[in-house]
């Protein structure tokens, strides 16, 4: 009789420990859309005012989403299952990196053709958002794996 006992509880606990990716991945999902947010947010608080809609084209795209046409990179990507991406530009609002990271001086080509440009300075929002809650995230997620690993160790994962 004992035997079959252990052997019951062994596979509960093989059980178990199978949900736990999923589980645990389901459960942080809200922390990381949340740590997004509080990144986006805190990147519009700091880009500058002076450029047109730049802020709102600040947004997040949650886990297994696509990012707007535009944003970083040039093209759009899908969020990874443990992911939230926080990216800026779309149509109208294409030059994000070029505020993030200013430009040198150079001869203009298209409609000013030859004239000469003076360059632009670094005006950093993103980066700077993203040390300001880089630890705060950390913490929000890592209680959240805390959370979820105790709840299925306890019996109450999902089955």
């Amino acid at each position: 009789m004992a035997g079959r006992d252990l052997n019951a509880q062994a596979a509960r606990l093989a059980k178990r420990l199978e949900s736990i990716p999923d589980a645990v991945l389901e459960a942080v999902r809200p922390a990381v859309v949340q740590s997004a947010e509080d990144l986006a947010n805190t990147a519009r608080s700091l880009a500058p005012e002076a450029e047109g809609d730049l802020k709102a084209s600040i947004v997040v795209t949650p886990p297994g989403a696509q990012s707007p046409a535009y944003a970083e990179g040039g093209g759009r990507r899908i969020a990874g299952e443990n992911q939230a991406l926080v990216t800026v530009g779309n149509p109208e609002q294409r030059h994000g990196h070029l505020v993030e990271f200013g430009t040198k001086p150079h001869v203009n080509g298209g409609q000013f053709a030859g004239t000469e440009h003076p360059g632009t300075t670094a005006q950093p929002f993103l980066l700077p958002a993203a040390r300001l809650t880089d630890a705060r995230a950390r913490r929000r997620i890592g209680r959240a794996i805390g959370r979820a690993v105790r709840q299925i160790a306890q019996g109450g994962g999902h089955d």
